[in-house]
């Protein structure tokens, strides 16, 4: 019998990624609202599928600051009820979690270092790891990083615009993660929903600060510290994942390649 899949946030970066790998999978982006607890229960509960993928999430960190109320709500509530809707009908759950959890002063993290965020989006995924947790047994939390995708606004598209804006780009060089491709990451998923319930670190391999990656994008790049780009969001000097549990993805620079080409491709055919 065919696995019937959902995939909620199915409208965003990562989501188009997943309908990809999940082709037969029922999607649903903004059109159902994960924080209406009666709502979610509602179509879950009738549609019964077997597997639920969580995409869904407020991933503006510096709006999380601003509006920390919708942060909670969708990154930290909405989760729980998405669990306690899985739970009630038996699918397993696979939810996408950030480095943000944690505070940075460790120079990386595994999975079972405890978590201490120190910005709204931090603490609202948190909320959201530990309200699935307390809902349901068969869930997949992962924790990812520093996500570039070819279908919404990230890291490697701001640096395109902003180069050919400015003679020199400044980029914080105190400050270091993960690079994670969409696309390796949702071709992950399959073997993550497949695994022992539990929670996993899933990112391309190498760590880099913010100039480190954005040296691999753009020529005109500066690098400076994060005393002199303050922003909103406070963000962890370390947000480095390390995975324990499964094989690594490719390194982030390949990934990276990759997400280049494609994206010329697709720029040279909207032209012709």
């Amino acid at each position: 019998m065919a696995q019937k899949v959902l995939i909620l946030g199915a409208s965003g970066m990562l989501g188009h990624d997943l309908q990809k790998v999940y082709p037969d999978a029922v999607c649903r982006g903004h059109e159902l609202d994960i924080t209406d607890e009666a709502a979610v229960f509602s179509f879950i509960s009738d549609l019964k599928p077997s597997l639920v993928i969580n995409a869904a999430a407020f991933t503006n960190v510096d709006g999380c600051e601003d509006h920390e109320d919708l942060a909670f709500a969708v990154n930290g509530e909405g989760p729980g009820y998405i669990a306690a809707a899985c739970h009630e009908v038996g699918a397993t759950l696979v939810h996408y979690s950030t480095d943000y959890v944690f505070d940075g002063s460790h120079s990386s993290y595994v999975e079972d270092d405890r978590p201490k965020s120190i910005n709204v989006y931090g603490a609202s995924k948190l909320q959201g790891e530990q309200a699935i947790i307390a809902a349901m047994e068969d869930y997949r939390i992962v924790r990812t990083s520093w996500l570039f995708g070819l279908n919404g606004l990230n890291f490697v598209e701001t640096m395109l615009r902003l180069s050919a804006e400015m003679e020199k780009v400044r980029v914080v060089d105190d400050q270091f993660g993960k690079p994670t491709y969409t696309v390796d990451l949702a071709e992950k998923t399959p073997e993550i929903a497949k695994a022992e319930p539990g929670i996993y670190h899933i990112t391309n391999e190498g760590v880099c600060s913010w100039y480190n990656f954005a040296s691999g994008i753009i020529p005109n790049v500066e690098s400076c510290s994060s005393r002199e780009f303050l922003r909103p969001a406070k963000r962890p000097k370390f947000s480095v994942l390390e995975n324990t549990k499964t094989s690594p993805m490719r390194p982030w620079r390949d990934a990276l390649k990759d997400y280049l080409k494609i994206r010329t491709q697709g720029s040279k055919e909207t032209s012709l």
